[in-house]
């Protein structure tokens, strides 16, 4: 499964994150924030939530707003 992380710049692409290289940033720090872009499904979002669930982790999930727009909103992702 691979997400779209957060963009930097509001023009360029989303990059993306495999879950074994999210899986290896967790387990070489412990916890671990990620942000990822609008354009990911909520319903794989919720995958990777399960996923690491699942392992044992908690797993805090939340929608952030940076604007008043409708489509102004990213995901964050906090590992633990």
């Amino acid at each position: 499964m691979d997400l779209k992380l957060a963009r930097n710049v509001f023009d360029e692409k989303p990059k993306s994150i495999s879950l074994a290289k999210i899986e290896e940033f967790v387990e070489k720090d412990g916890q671990k924030f990620f942000y990822f872009d609008k354009e990911n499904s909520h319903k794989g979002l919720i995958a990777l939530v399960e996923h690491f669930e699942k392992k044992g982790l908690s797993v805090y999930h939340r929608i952030i707003k940076y604007g008043l727009g409708e489509n102004d909103f990213m995901y964050e992702v906090h590992i633990l």
